[in-house]
């Protein structure tokens, strides 16, 4: 089962750079992520979603290709690019992997205007490294689905300051 996490930043960029650095957990296989989004509320309240993937891209793409090789077959392979293309976009525009994207823009409306979130879908993870490595980057948790424990060592972790992280830090030998 997957747990949900939602935390609010006061800028898109520290959103970003969050996301970028628990993507880089997930490369040393310390955290398994079905999804990590960035949200923007603008200062009309507007939310906006920065997914990490773009289906509506990855499908017109898809779809052009299919599209070319099906024309190349009928003798129209312009005409089949064109229309794969179309195709494939609307289907990756109607789909939706991950997060439900309207939950996610109904949980942004707590975010003050011009602030960010990060919505992280998590599969499983080494729970006490990828906190430590969390440690004092700020934020502030707005939800999450992992029990009171977690609940608690994750506000804790993003509460910390960075200088007390480094302070508590073994020495390297």
């Amino acid at each position: 089962m997957s747990d949900l996490v939602f935390i609010a930043f006061p800028t898109e960029e520290k959103a970003e750079e969050v996301r970028q650095k628990v993507l880089s957990l997930q490369r040393e296989y310390l955290i398994e992520l079905a999804d990590a989004v960035v949200v923007v509320k603008n200062e009309v309240g507007q939310v906006k979603l920065n997914q990490l993937i773009n289906l509506t891209a990855a499908g017109a793409a898809t779809g052009a290709m299919w599209g070319t090789l099906v024309g190349f077959i009928f003798l129209a392979p312009l005409l089949g690019t064109a229309l794969g293309a179309a195709s494939g976009a609307l289907s990756g525009k109607l789909s939706d992997i991950g997060i439900n994207d309207q939950f996610m823009k109904d949980a942004a409306g707590a975010l003050q205007p011009n602030t960010a979130g990060l919505f992280l879908l998590i599969r499983k993870m080494t729970t006490d490294k990828v906190l430590a490595d969390l440690r004092g980057i700020g934020g502030v948790l707005m939800r999450t689905s992992f029990d009171e424990t977690k609940e608690a060592a994750l506000r804790e972790a993003l509460a910390a300051s960075a200088t007390a992280g480094a302070a508590a830090a073994p020495p390297a030998a």
